[in-house]
């Protein structure tokens, strides 16, 4: 073998390394580079979202902050609202405070009065009691006055009873009487020929005697009659009368002329 032949294969020997060499990083960069696009690629996407992210962030952020600007313009006009109901509460209550201190001061000059007033009735009551004092002892007197003189009433025997009966002479005698309280009486003017109504019955004049003092008269009760004959001034004149008999008496106390006579019917209670 000649020398050249043997630098020509030294030589294609090397060309082949060097290609070999050049097409192996040939390789290797676009593997790089296919790596790196691929980086290239997902960085981009991420970026894509995080802008995506951002922008859907600013926007709630915009929405959260119209919110609160709502939020706080409604509390303020709470705020101002409920300060303006505690304004009006603070004046009630003032105002409350006033009429209660007014009230006070009436009530109290109310109750000075009342006991000032109450003074004076317990002034007037122990004056009262003074006064009651006396008349019980007048009224004592007077009782005792009263019991005597009835007492001294005339005490006749009537023409129907065995027992005797206090009659009254005059109009002060019947007075006295009546405040027994025991009996009814009824004062009568007759005149001659007159049936009169007199209490429950009725009574008629048949005729008088001025000078011995005596007269006639019918008693009509029950659809009964029953005829006092010559009877005498201030005498008894008695009968039955009613659904359950009880006695009845008419006194004639005076012959005023020929044809009239004066007296009283007394009937039971």
């Amino acid at each position: 073998m000649s020398e050249f032949d043997g630098n020509t294969r030294n030589y294609s020997g090397a060309l082949l390394a060097t290609i070999a060499i050049a097409l192996a990083a040939g390789i290797g960069g676009l593997i790089w580079c296919a790596t790196i696009s691929s980086h290239l690629n997902t960085a981009q996407i991420q970026l894509a979202n995080a802008l995506q992210q951002d922008t859907d962030l600013a926007a709630k952020l915009r929405e959260t902050n119209a919110r609160l600007t709502v939020a706080t313009d409604e509390l303020g006009k709470s705020l101002g609202l409920t300060q303006k109901q505690l304004d009006e509460r603070a004046a009630e209550l003032v105002r409350r405070e006033q009429a209660q201190e007014a009230n006070t001061k009436q009530l109290q000059a109310g109750l000075q009065q009342t006991a000032q007033q109450v003074n004076a009735v317990s002034t007037e009551v122990g004056n009262v009691k003074t006064d009651v004092g006396g008349v019980r002892t007048d009224l004592g007197k007077t009782q005792s006055d009263l019991a005597a003189t009835i007492s001294q009433l005339a005490s006749v025997r009537g023409d129907l009873s065995s027992t005797n009966s206090v009659i009254a002479r005059n109009h002060d005698e019947l007075v006295l009487l009546e405040h027994k309280g025991d009996r009814n009486y009824y004062e009568f003017t007759l005149n001659k020929g007159e049936r009169k109504p007199v209490g429950t019955v009725s009574l008629e004049l048949k005729k008088t005697d001025a000078k011995k003092s005596k007269f006639t008269i019918n008693v009509y009760a029950d659809d009964k009659t029953y005829e006092k004959k010559d009877r005498n001034v201030n005498e008894p004149m008695q009968f039955y009368s009613g659904k359950t008999p009880a006695l009845y008496e008419v006194v004639v106390n005076s012959i005023n002329n020929k044809n009239q006579i004066s007296g009283y019917l007394s009937t039971p209670k």
